[in-house]
């Protein structure tokens, strides 16, 4: 048996795993039991709603800073996030010029390339 924490949309889990070996007969599939090990990070601030702007990650990394606030005006090529990838500070820049509806993201979330970070109307 092995055990593992895995990480399913912000929420950690510790599993086990048993290993069968090539000759074990075939079993059928069983749910694997999950145990949550922490409750996520508070919410991130967000608007009444979502805008219609993504502001995506380009690559995946840890949030190092979040630069814009809910409600702020952003100019396209303004950075909203700062993400931390193999020791270097990534900008995420707004795509075009906008107002911050959402930000989906706290410091310290892991990111995967493309996410949606926050958007803007």
């Amino acid at each position: 048996m092995k055990n593992y924490t895995i990480t399913v949309n912000g929420n950690v889990y510790d599993v086990t795993v048993e290993e069968k070996g090539a000759g074990a007969a075939p079993v059928a599939a069983a749910p694997v039991a999950a145990t949550p090990v922490a409750a996520p990070a508070a919410a991130p601030a967000k608007a009444a709603g979502a805008g219609s702007i993504q502001v995506k990650a380009g690559a995946a990394g840890k949030v190092f800073k979040v630069e814009a606030s809910v409600g702020q005006k952003v100019e396209a090529g303004d950075a909203v996030v700062i993400i931390e990838a193999m020791k270097m500070e990534i900008p995420v820049v707004a795509p075009e010029a906008g107002t911050v509806a959402s930000i989906d993201v706290a410091v310290g979330d892991a990111v995967e390339s493309g996410a949606v970070l926050a958007t803007l109307n």
